[in-house]
């Protein structure tokens, strides 16, 4: 697995996503907010990215991001619900 500083991980508030980029090409997690929440919707990694756990490691970020701006988590994505599944340390956020 590649792994990624967590300070490459963006959060494009304008765009209303987190990115990461890696090899010219950009992984993102989409959401939306609402008064201390983050609805993680939608998580897109082009195709030669997949399987080197880039997507993983935006989803770890844009819940290290979340912890730390103390919003609750609504993980509409189901690569997100799985990745927090496998993460218990993350549990504490869902709403």
């Amino acid at each position: 697995m590649l792994r990624i500083p967590m300070d490459d991980i963006r959060n494009n508030t304008a765009r209303h996503r987190y990115e990461l980029d890696a090899d010219g090409q950009t992984a993102v997690a989409y959401y939306s907010l609402a008064p201390g929440v983050i609805t993680l919707t939608h998580t897109e990694t082009p195709m030669a990215l997949r399987g080197r756990g880039i997507a993983s490691q935006l989803v770890r970020g844009a819940l290290q991001d979340a912890r730390a701006q103390g919003l609750k988590v609504v993980a509409k994505c189901p690569f997100v619900a799985a990745y927090i599944a496998k993460h218990p340390e993350f549990g504490d956020l869902l709403r």
